[in-house]
């Protein structure tokens, strides 16, 4: 009853605050000040029936699988745009290469970890992941920052194991189970 008092008096002092403001803002109309809240898009979907135990489990594999890489991917996306604002600063292309060979050195040394703790399905699924967020395959992401050759070769390395870096993200296709557990991650709700 004590926090029911509470948020009362705030939400009036806080709307007396606001009306009480004489300055024109772009949210105010003739001195009055509108009150303004952006809400996040929430997506809606239908409650998930499973058919079977089997089914289950693999849709909770999957929501984990996406907990774990989907970080991992948004943070991929952060570093190449920061790495390439800064490449462009940069004076001339041996500059450049002697930053992105130390740049990947770095990565390396603070990602191998955690990289290595991943299934191989967690490794495929963070593979089209990046291609979803950056709107690029890995192979070209890789060919574009250390050339052809290094992106030929990481492609094989990973065809070893059964992926390819040339997987592109489908949401329409198969993919659209992993669309929606990755706006619902996105969302908080799971």
């Amino acid at each position: 009853m004590k926090r029911f008092f509470f948020y009362i008096l705030f939400f009036y002092l806080f709307a007396f605050r606001l009306s009480a403001q004489e300055e024109y803002s772009p949210y105010s109309e003739k001195g009055d000040s509108l009150l303004l809240i952006i809400l996040p898009d929430v997506p809606v979907y239908p409650k998930k029936e499973f058919k079977s135990e089997r089914e289950t489990l693999a849709y909770r594999k999957l929501v984990r699988d996406v907990k774990k890489t989907l970080p991992l991917a948004k943070m991929i996306y952060a570093t190449l745009i920061e790495t390439y604002e800064y490449i462009e600063t940069l004076p001339d292309e041996k500059t450049r290469q002697r930053h992105l060979k130390q740049m990947e050195d770095d990565l390396f040394e603070q990602y191998k970890p955690v990289l290595k703790k991943m299934t191989l399905s967690q490794g495929k699924l963070l593979i089209r992941l990046v291609d979803r967020e950056c709107n690029q395959s890995s192979f070209h992401l890789v060919e574009a920052f250390l050339g052809s050759f290094r992106a030929n070769f990481w492609n094989l390395f990973a065809g070893m194991f059964g992926a390819s870096l040339k997987s592109e993200w489908d949401p329409d296709g198969k993919d659209a189970e992993t669309e929606k557990v990755v706006r619902l991650v996105e969302a908080g709700i799971l």
